[in-house]
């Protein structure tokens, strides 16, 4: 699977991003898909991750502001950010597994597959 991120830009506090991540390869349905975020100088965190029967996850800085949804059919998993803040500022990245046990959702180790990242500024 490879994966392209896209969507990033600057964005004022409060507004809104849809990040978009296309992938190519086969069977994208049945990966589990992730949206990881770094800002400078700090470690690639966790944002949200959706499995292969729709389940999702949020880190807790950023649940009931941002969505992961997917679309097989398009080979598509997108990133709807509401009500973003400065402290969203970073680059974004999406990241794909296969199969793996739940526990292996939230680092970045457990991923075999990512696209480039998208950076997304918000300013204050």
């Amino acid at each position: 699977v490879q994966l392209q991120a896209s969507g990033g830009g600057l964005v004022q506090a409060g507004g809104s991003l849809r990040l978009s991540c296309a992938a190519s390869g086969h069977s994208f349905s049945s990966y589990s898909m992730a949206w990881f975020r770094q800002a400078p100088g700090k470690e690639r965190e966790f944002v949200a991750v959706i499995t292969s029967t729709g389940s999702s996850t949020y880190a807790d800085s950023v649940k009931g502001r941002f969505t992961i949804s997917r679309d097989n059919a398009k080979r598509r998993v997108y990133l709807q950010m509401n009500s973003l803040k400065p402290g969203d500022t970073a680059v974004y990245y999406c990241a794909g597994q296969y199969s793996g046990p739940p526990d292996s959702y939230y680092a970045p180790s457990g991923y075999g597959y990512w696209g480039q990242g998208t950076l997304v500024t918000v300013s204050s």
